[in-house]
Formats: structure tokens, sequence, C-alpha cells
């Protein structure tokens, strides 16, 4: 119990770090991941599309939680809309998009 404590308070200062990093720069993790992921399918030759565009969607999901998220409570950054959207508009309701 006191190593994984101690790896837990090492690790909180990176968290919010990587949070941080994250929000300012959503927009080209996205592009970044979408490049990758065209590139693995042309290569595989679109073999593996739906697994590839579920992986895909997954990690934007998570870089998304982490832009949004605050380190200690979980409670959505300020400078957005109540949907943590950059440009100050609500997000339409239902599911999100498949990419």
């Amino acid at each position: 119990m006191g190593l994984l404590d101690n790896l837990k308070a090492r690790l909180e200062p990176a968290k919010g770090k990587v949070s941080d990093l994250a929000q300012q720069h959503g927009d080209k993790i996205d592009r970044g991941l979408d490049r990758v992921a065209r590139t693995v399918d042309e290569r595989t030759k679109g073999k593996y599309s739906d697994r590839i565009q579920t992986g895909t969607g997954k990690a934007k999901g998570a870089m998304d939680r982490l832009a949004h998220k605050d380190a200690e409570g979980g409670e959505e950054r300020g400078g957005g809309a109540p949907g943590g959207t950059p440009g100050g508009t609500t997000p339409p309701a239902g599911p999100p998009p498949a990419s």
C-alpha cells in the first residue's frame, strides 16, 4: 500500500500537466489520430477499418475526457460552455457522431 500511495502522489502533478496540454492542443491531437488511423487503414488495405475507427473513437473520447476534467474533482474547467466546447456553443443532444 505504501508503494501505490507513493506512486499516486508522484503522478498527480503530471496528470494536471497532461490535462492542460490535452486541453490546449486537442485539435492537433485529433488531427494526428485521424492521420494515423488513415495511414494504418491504407496499409492494411481496409481489412481492419471497423476496428481502427472504434479505436480512434475511443482514443478521442479519452483525450476529450482528460482535457475537460479537472485533475482533482472531475469538475469541468471554465472557459467554455457547459458542454465543454471551446467555442462556447452547446453540442446537440444525443450520441456523438461516428467518425
